[in-house]
């Protein structure tokens, strides 16, 4: 396959639901070009209003459906999500929320790879890049360095997803779905060096999402430990003597300037981070040394809420998700040396 050849075998699922349209011109317009290059189904949970609206304002070769009833509660993306992959008329399925925006040629490179694996994962980074969006990208980086970041879109073989029967409606639903189709068995590729952009959120859902965002880490007990050190560290250092407080204060916010800098200068991501964004670390590891405690009371709690409920998991964790679904791919191939290697799984959010 050519680098802006898709494949016929290949089908785009864009999970949807609006509570207002104000960006639905641009999101029309991207529909457009994009059912130029794949088939596109959006599954549509918004209010009837608002679905009779944007059946309307969408291109005429979008499929344009209704999420399946029945669903158990949870994460409605998930649901969303699944109507489109059982709908799907194709294998290689790419599921991207309202925000991303492919180009032609990202588009080709994701499915090429879904070619050779089950689930493809690559890179999103923010355009244009507001006040809030140099703040985000500094976690983005965060997460280069310490092994790979999660976008809002992946590619997926139905197959390999439908054998699971799917995956649960949790918090964290990225995670969840990767997670779950390696349970099974599948072969997941992690591509730093294929970038594909992502509209910014407005700074109001911006800063509706830090605490969330934080709760996520609880499906990560490695990453959750360490960073509820972060505040008792940030707490000592302000007890320290005033000769000492300056250097530790100094070292603290140095640290992630350079973690941030390793993971902007890995894989090509000096061609899409400004450096700007480097500088914005110490100010997003104190937002998350406080959110993840406020995160913690939530879990106490019951869970964070969203979405007018409350959701206590943010995702299964591999040795649950291997004990529902280990060998469920077996049927479909017998692993290839050749191209059964997998990126190591360390995870970010």
């Amino acid at each position: 396959m050519s680098t802006t050849a898709i494949s016929q075998s290949a089908e785009y699922i864009l999970p949807l639901r609006w509570t207002g349209d104000s960006d639905l011109p641009d999101l029309a317009a991207y529909l457009g070009r994009l059912s130029g290059w794949i088939p596109v189904t959006v599954v549509d949970g918004s209010a009837p209003e608002l679905f009779e609206r944007h059946r309307a304002a969408f291109p005429p070769a979008i499929r344009h459906i209704r999420p399946e009833q029945g669903g158990n509660g949870g994460n409605g993306k998930v649901a969303g999500v699944m109507t489109g992959v059982r709908a799907a008329g194709a294998e290689l399925l790419v599921i991207a929320d309202d925000d991303v925006r492919y180009t032609r040629e990202s588009l080709a490179a994701v499915v090429n790879h879904l070619e050779s694996a089950d689930v493809v994962r690559p890179q999103n980074y923010f355009d244009p890049l507001p006040w809030h969006a140099w703040w985000d990208t500094s976690r983005t980086l965060i997460n280069r360095a310490w092994s790979a970041d999660f976008p809002g879109t992946l590619a997926v073989r139905r197959s390999a997803l439908l054998a699971t029967g799917g995956y649960d409606p949790v918090l964290f639903e990225n995670l969840e779905l990767i997670r779950t189709v390696r349970a099974a068995g599948g072969r997941e590729k992690i591509l730093p060096d294929l970038f594909v952009a992502r509209k910014p959120p407005g700074p109001r859902h911006f800063l509706k999402q830090r605490t969330r965002q934080a709760y996520d880490d609880f499906a990560q007990p490695l990453r959750l430990a360490a960073e509820l050190v972060l505040l008792p560290v940030i707490a000592a250092a302000a007890g320290l003597p005033a000769r000492h407080r300056g250097k530790a204060f100094l070292a603290l916010a140095a640290a992630p300037v350079i973690i941030a800098g390793i993971g902007r200068r890995g894989h090509n991501g000096t061609t899409v981070f400004p450096f700007r964004a480097v500088w914005c670390a110490p100010l997003w590891v104190l937002e998350r040394a406080v959110c993840i405690w406020i995160a913690l009371a939530y879990r106490l709690g019951g869970g964070v809420p969203y979405a007018g409920t409350r959701l206590k998991t943010a995702a299964h964790s591999e040795a649950e998700l291997r004990r529902r679904h280990s060998g469920k791919l077996a049927a479909m191939y017998e692993p290839d040396p050749q191209t059964s290697a997998r990126n190591p799984h360390q995870e970010q959010s």
